[in-house]
């Protein structure tokens, strides 16, 4: 019927113009009202698509900075940078001084896993200082991956245990960064502490460490290298029990297996002995330092 009536309006057009005839304008008001009416449909929704991904944005900037502030850690803790042997509070902290750290070296070599996991059923953190050679198949780095998974700090002992004085600075170079890029390799974080082999430190590999984002760490005793604490009940007993252990002090063993064994024997008699055993998160760096100055 509206193809007909078109039809005949088309054929008498002069007519119907005659007779001022508002059909045609009726059809063409009613399309634009109708296109009018869709478009004002459509606009909130575009609006409230636009708030929508706005307020979305904002959420997720909100969750961003939340979770900065929570990656964030307040710093209670320093090294002792006269020797680097002690830990000790920083000033202007409440920080207990009754602590004494954990720390490994040597690892990922055997047994490193296995005294990481009986530290996470005692609820105690520590350090572990690498040695790069033990990095350099995928097996060292899926074991290194999974303690620092554990919430371990993963150290720098040098790529193959080399004494630093005795080597040059190119080889000094190559002992401390190649480690720290394996450590990065493995676990997505570079270290925040160096330990030289046998503690032997030089002026090219303190100001290289420091360069690196790494703080200096000595110890303050151990005792597992030695034949007659070989032992897990005979270095239980040393650690616990010898004149060395002070509050701050920074505690040396290796990966090997009667220090595996003796481990949460010893941690329970620290505690036996009001220690607490710090987490190493809470002890500042040079790379912290750094970021604080800026």
């Amino acid at each position: 019927m509206k193809k007909t009536k078109y039809a005949f309006l088309f054929t008498s057009v002069l007519l119907l113009t005659a007779c001022g005839s508002n059909e045609d304008t009726d059809t063409s008001e009613n399309e634009q009202a109708a296109v009018d009416s869709e478009t004002k449909q459509n606009e909130p929704e575009t609006e409230k698509n636009e708030t929508n991904s706005e307020s979305e944005e904002e959420i997720s900037e909100e969750e961003s900075e939340v979770s900065e502030e929570e990656e964030k850690v307040e710093f209670q803790y320093q090294v002792n940078t006269d020797n680097y042997a002690y830990i000790k509070p920083i000033e202007d902290t409440d920080a207990n001084k009754q602590v004494a750290l954990l720390t490994y070296d040597d690892a990922p070599d055997k047994h490193a896993l296995e005294i990481a996991e009986s530290l996470v059923d005692l609820d105690a953190r520590a350090i572990f200082f690498v040695n790069g050679m033990y990095l350099e198949d995928d097996e060292g780095k899926e074991t290194i991956k999974k303690i620092h998974d554990m919430g371990f700090e993963i150290g720098n002992h040098s790529q193959t245990h080399a004494s630093l004085p005795d080597i040059s600075q190119e080889e000094q170079y190559d002992e401390i960064v190649k480690t720290s890029d394996l450590i990065e390799e493995a676990t997505g974080e570079r270290p925040r502490f160096f330990r030289a082999p046998f503690g032997s430190n030089t002026d090219y590999s303190t100001e290289l460490a420091h360069e690196q984002g790494m703080e200096l760490m000595n110890w303050t005793y151990g005792y597992d290298w030695n034949a007659e604490y070989q032992d897990a009940e005979a270095l239980t007993d040393i650690m616990l029990n010898t004149e060395l252990l002070v509050p701050g002090s920074n505690l040396l063993m290796h990966d090997r297996e009667w220090t595996m064994e003796a481990t949460p024997n010893i941690v329970k008699g620290l505690r036996e002995k009001d220690y607490e055993i710090i987490d190493p998160a809470l002890i500042k760096s040079v790379d912290n330092e750094s970021e604080d100055s800026q």
